[in-house]
């Protein structure tokens, strides 16, 4: 029989990670943050210096997790062997669908962290997705560049800076649509995000209305 390998003692662990594990550990039981730092850290036998000296409250606890899904759908989905060949919208499903995985992996705290923050404010970004916002905002931008060098995205010049944000607003309405979707296996949201990508960039590429500024650059110059 094959030995399995032996679980790392929790002392190999850094106090920031023990921290993060412990917090993310009693949201999942309670579905509520500790009701004090001092708390928590009292179980784990630290200080609670240590908790200040890693994270200045449980809210950056929740952030950086939720930067960290991001950052892993990213990587994740730029490992597959035909990323390179990929366009702008084929690499935007393939994180979003990436993203989707690492959620259901982890949907008990995805769950309960969307159902709280995004019922308080609808239409904002809630601060617990600030970090992960400006990641994936960041990540669209350089798709978006990709996207007019190759001309899958038409340049307008006026507009096109306010695309991030406009692609955010879709990140939001697709976790939102997670939170809420009871089918199978989260199945209507895989369709959502295939239906709204498809959507997001009929608008961004070039269309009629392209077309129809360039027959009237064309008449002006004349």
């Amino acid at each position: 029989m094959k030995q399995q390998p032996t679980p790392a003692p929790e002392a190999a662990f850094s106090p920031k990670e023990r921290i993060k594990q412990a917090y993310l550990d009693y949201v999942l039981r309670k579905g509520k943050p500790p009701i004090s730092v001092f708390k928590l850290t009292q179980k784990l036998g630290l200080p609670e210096q240590e908790f200040y000296a890693s994270y200045p409250n449980f809210d950056a606890i929740d952030r950086e997790i939720w930067a960290d899904f991001g950052r892993e759908a990213r990587a994740t989905a730029a490992r597959e062997p035909v990323w390179e060949q990929y366009g702008a919208r084929e690499k935007l499903l393939g994180f979003y669908y990436t993203l989707i995985e690492i959620l259901k992996h982890n949907r008990s705290y995805a769950l309960q962290s969307l159902r709280r923050s995004l019922s308080k404010m609808p239409g904002l970004t809630p601060r617990v997705l600030d970090d992960f916002r400006q990641d994936f905002e960041a990540f669209v931008e350089d798709l978006l560049r990709e996207g007019r060098r190759t001309e899958e995205v038409a340049s307008r010049h006026l507009v096109q800076h306010g695309y991030p944000r406009f692609f955010w607003q879709q990140q939001l309405f697709v976790l939102g649509f997670f939170a809420k979707d009871d089918s199978v296996n989260f199945e209507r949201t895989d369709a959502a995000i295939e239906k709204g990508v498809t959507l997001s960039f009929d608008l961004v590429g070039r269309n009629t209305l392209d077309s129809a500024t360039d027959f009237v650059r064309f008449l002006v110059r004349r």
